[in-house]
C-alpha cells in the first residue's frame, strides 16, 4: 500500500486508527486476517508526523491483586528479598531473579542449550533455554542426567519476561498458571480468581527439579532452610529498601512476622510476598507512555511512525497498547507444533497444539532471544520472520493465519519503536523499582574455585571436580561432586587448611569411603555432603578439597581430581553476628540446658559440636566448650 500524501498520513494518525482496527479486534483469535501485506512510506514524509497526534490510549492501570493478598510495603520488601534469594534453591546457585534480570528486559541473559524434541544437541530443534541446577536425587546426591550429564540442566522453553506478568490472565508459555491457587502444603484452594497467576507461578520453579530443586524437595525443607538462613548472605550491593528491611529484621522469621503478623513461613506466604513485589514492577515510563500522556517530544518522529505502522497492521491484534500483549495463545510457526505442543499440554485439546501465550513487546529490545524456543535473536529477526525475508519464515503446519507482515521502507521505524520507544529507562538502568542486588553467581571470581590439575586413572580419564555450591557459613546443603572417575570405585575426599603441594591436597581430614556410581573407565561419579558450621570464627578462612579414587589403573593406585579452593564467608552483604558458644541452644541464656544440648550434639557428632573446627570430635571440643561455658556470655 503506497501512502502518497500528507493528508492520508494525517488520517492514519487520527482517530481513524480505531476505526481501522475495530473490525480486526472482533475477529476470532484463532484466525487473524492480514491487514498489511506490504507497506511503503515516502522517505521524506516524516515531517508531518511531528504535528500529528492520534487519540490517546489508556495508560497502564494499577495491577489488580486478589483480595486475599492485599499489598503492603512489608510484604513487597519481603517478596523482593525472596525473589533475589539464591538460597531459595536447593544448592544455593539459582534465585527467581537469576532468570529475570531487569536490564535484559526481565528475561534471562544467560543462554543454555536444550537438545529439543529429538534429544540431539546442535540440531535445528534445539532450544536456547535457561541453565538451572545440576540434577540431584531425593537425597540431594548428584544424579547423571540423560541429556546434560552432570552439567546444569537447561529449561525446554525460554524464560519469559516477568515485567508485565501482572497484567496477564495466565502465566507460563502454556498458560498453566491460571484460575485456582491451591496451597501446595494443604491441598486446599486458597482462591479462585483471574488475577492470581503471579501467586500460582511464583511457587513452581522453587520445587522444579531442572530449575531450582533436587528431586522430592518438600516445603518443609524449604521452610527449614529459610528459618536458619541468613537472608541475602550470598548477594552483594543490596538496594536501599532491602538493606533497610534487613537492618531491622535480620532473619526470615522476623521478616515474615513484619509482613504477616507472625513468624510462620509457608508456601502461600512466599507466593503472596513475591507476587506483591512483582506487581510493583510496572514499566510505564517508556517514551511511548510519556508520549501517550501528552509529551509530544517523548518519541522521535521515526518512533511515532513505527507505532503508527504497527497500529495499522495485524501486529496490533496480538500486541495492542497499552500492554502490548493480549494474553491469548497462537501458533507462531517458529517450529513444527509436534516438537512442543504448548497449550495442548494444559487443555488436552488438539486445537491448542503448538499454541503459546503472547508475550508483551515492552522492553523486548533488551532481550537477547525471542519466541518460546529462543529461535530468534532480536527485534530485527522478529521483523524478518513475520515478513518472510532473509531466510526467515514459519513452518505452516497448524499455523495461525497471520500472513506476511512486511513494513517495507517503514521497517526501520517499527524497529526503532519496539527497540527504543517501548524501553523503560528504569528497566534498562535497573533503578527503583527495578533495582536489584548483585547475585553470587555474577561474581567475577568463582568460589569455590579450581586450584590445580588432577591425575588420570583407568583409561586416561582425569576425575573432574564438581564444586558449584557457595561455601557460606551455616550452609547445611554444601556438597561437592566428582565425575569421569572409575565407575564403582571407592573414593575419599581429602580436606586441608593448607594449599595443595604438587597438585596433592594433604589429608588433614579424609572423608569416605564413598562408592562411586556408574561402571567403567571415566564413568564413575559421586557426591560428598559437607555441612559448613555456622561458626563466625571461620569467616575468611580457606580450605582445600580433593577427590581421591582407588584405581589400580592409576599411577600409585590413586587418581585425583583437581583441588577445589573454598574461601569460607558468613555474608556478602550483612555483618556476621558472633554467636556465644556458651549459649549452645541459642535461647539467650547460658545454663545447664546448653550443657545438655552440647552433649547431645557431641554424641551425635553434629558439626555444631566441633567447637575447635578441626573436623573431629574429641576431648578438645569438650574442653573448648567447658572453657567457653565457664566464661559465660557477654
Amino acid at each position: 500500500m503506497m501512502i502518497a500524501s500528507s493528508f492520508t498520513r494525517l488520517a492514519l494518525l487520527s482517530g481513524s486508527i480505531a476505526l481501522l482496527t475495530a473490525p480486526l479486534m472482533a475477529q476470532d483469535a484463532k484466525s487473524v486476517p492480514t491487514v498489511v501485506d506490504h507497506m511503503e512510506f515516502e522517505a521524506n514524509g516524516l515531517e508531518d508526523l511531528e504535528l500529528a497526534r492520534p487519540m490517546m490510549d489508556p495508560p497502564l492501570w494499577t495491577p489488580s491483586a486478589p483480595f486475599q493478598n492485599p499489598p503492603t510495603e512489608a510484604k513487597r520488601v519481603l517478596g523482593k528479598i525472596l525473589f533475589w534469594e539464591e538460597q531459595l534453591s536447593s544448592d544455593n546457585t539459582i534465585s527467581c531473579g537469576t532468570c529475570h534480570i531487569p536490564s535484559s528486559g526481565g528475561a534471562d541473559p544467560r543462554i543454555g542449550r536444550h537438545p529439543g524434541f529429538d534429544g540431539v544437541f546442535n540440531t535445528d530443534d534445539d532450544v536456547l533455554g535457561s541453565p538451572g541446577v545440576i540434577k540431584s536425587d531425593e537425597m540431594d546426591q548428584y544424579l547423571r542426567s540423560e541429556l546434560f550429564g552432570l552439567e546444569p540442566q537447561v529449561t525446554r522453553r525460554v524464560a519469559q519476561t516477568n515485567l508485565m506478568a501482572m497484567y496477564q490472565a495466565n502465566l507460563f508459555w502454556d498458560g498453566r498458571a491460571e484460575f485456582e491457587f491451591v496451597d501446595p502444603e494443604s491441598g486446599e484452594v486458597v482462591f479462585q480468581s483471574g488475577v492470581g497467576g503471579l501467586e500460582i507461578q511464583a511457587l513452581v520453579p522453587i520445587l522444579s527439579t531442572d530449575e531450582m530443586s533436587h528431586a522430592g524437595r518438600t516445603w518443609d525443607q524449604v521452610r527449614e532452610k529459610l528459618t536458619n538462613a541468613r537472608p541475602m548472605a550470598l548477594a552483594s550491593d543490596l538496594p536501599a529498601d532491602m538493606q533497610a528491611a534487613l537492618d531491622v529484621d535480620p532473619t526470615y522469621p522476623e521478616l515474615f512476622e513484619e509482613a504477616f503478623g507472625d513468624p510462620a513461613i509457608n508456601a502461600v506466604r512466599i507466593a503472596y510476598a513475591m507476587a506483591t513485589y512483582q506487581r510493583t514492577l510496572v514499566p510505564n515510563e517508556t517514551p511511548w507512555d510519556l508520549w501517550n500522556s501528552g509529551d509530544q517530544n517523548a518519541m522521535t518522529p521515526q518512533q511515532i511512525q513505527g507505532f503508527t505502522l504497527m497500529q495499522n497492521s495485524s501486529c496490533t491484534f496480538c500486541h495492542p497498547s497499552p500492554t502490548f500483549a493480549n494474553s491469548d495463545f497462537f501458533v507462531d510457526g517458529i517450529r513444527p507444533p509436534h516438537e512442543d505442543t504448548g497449550r495442548m499440554e494444559v487443555t488436552g485439546s488438539f486445537s491448542d497444539r503448538g499454541r503459546f501465550r503472547t508475550p508483551s513487546i515492552r522492553n523486548a529490545g533488551l532481550r537477547n532471544r525471542m519466541m518460546h524456543n529462543g529461535g530468534l535473536a532480536d527485534v530485527d529477526e522478529i521483523l524478518d520472520f513475520y515478513a518472510r525475508r532473509n531466510g526467515f519464515g514459519p513452518f505452516f503446519e497448524n499455523l495461525d493465519n497471520f500472513g506476511s507482515i512486511d513494513f517495507g521502507a517503514g521497517n526501520a521505524a517499527v524497529r526503532d519503536f519496539i527497540q527504543n520507544g517501548l524501553t523503560d529507562p528504569r528497566v534498562l538502568n535497573e533503578t527503583f523499582p527495578f533495582d536489584r542486588p548483585q547475585l553470587y553467581t555474577e561474581r567475577g571470581a568463582p568460589n569455590p574455585s579450581l586450584d590445580g590439575a588432577g591425575s588420570a586413572g583407568s583409561g586416561g580419564a582425569v576425575p573432574k571436580m564438581i564444586a558449584v555450591v557457595p561455601p557460606n557459613l551455616g550452609n547445611d546443603d554444601f556438597k561437592i561432586g566428582v565425575d569421569t572417575a572409575l565407575g564403582g570405585a571407592q573414593a575419599w575426599v581429602a580436606i586441608s587448611s593448607n594449599p595443595p603441594v604438587g597438585g596433592v591436597v594433604a589429608s588433614d581430614q579424609l572423608l569416605g569411603p564413598i562408592t562411586l556410581n556408574g561402571s567403567g573407565d571415566g564413568m564413575g561419579y559421586g557426591t560428598m555432603h559437607y555441612p559448613i558450621p555456622d561458626n563466625p570464627a571461620l569467616d575468611g578462612s580457606t580450605m582445600w578439597m580433593q577427590w581421591v579414587i582407588s584405581d589400580a589403573g592409576a599411577v600409585g593406585g590413586e587418581s585425583r581430581s583437581e583441588p577445589a579452593r573454598l574461601d569460607l564467608f558468613c555474608s556478602e552483604s550483612l555483618p556476621c553476628v558472633v554467636a556465644c558458644v556458651a549459649d549452645f541452644n541459642a535461647d539467650g541464656l547460658s545454663n545447664f540446658l546448653d550443657v545438655s544440648a552440647f552433649l547431645s550434639a557431641f554424641s551425635a557428632q553434629s558439626t555444631a559440636a566441633d567447637i575447635n573446627n578441626d573436623g573431629s570430635f574429641n576431648f578438645l571440643d569438650v574442653s573448648a566448650f567447658l572453657s567457653a561455658f565457664g566464661q559465660g556470655c557477654p
